[in-house]
């Protein structure tokens, strides 16, 4: 992988954290407290909060592991240790890179 490529890839990881960070905040809102809206009547629009409330904790733990990756990825990038498989120690493929920025392993370690 050359320098103009790792630029990319480093640019890439740190497009999607923005997006990250965007959505969590547009996601916090749904995550708080289920209250009982005295205009809605019945239990299924409670339980249809509750369960909107549980998909968007879902989401943002998804967002987090994402978040955690790539920055365990841009770590990588600082130390010079970025795009190589922590197996075998090989290249990991550009176009797997490309594909998830924070891959840790080459498809054939990844697929052992």
């Amino acid at each position: 992988m050359n320098d103009s490529d790792l630029a990319r890839l480093k640019a890439q990881i740190t497009a999607r954290l923005a997006e990250l960070a965007a959505e969590d905040a547009r996601g916090a809102d749904a995550q708080g407290v289920v209250e009982l809206d005295q205009q809605m009547v019945g239990r299924l629009s409670r339980m249809d909060a509750l369960q909107m409330q549980a998909m968007a904790k879902a989401q943002a733990a998804r967002r987090q592991l994402e978040t955690q990756r790539l920055q365990a990825a841009l770590a990588r990038v600082a130390d010079g240790e970025y795009g190589y498989c922590e197996d075998c120690g090989e290249d990991i493929a550009l176009k797997r890179l490309e594909l998830d920025p924070a891959a840790l392993k080459c498809i054939s370690c990844a697929s052992g």
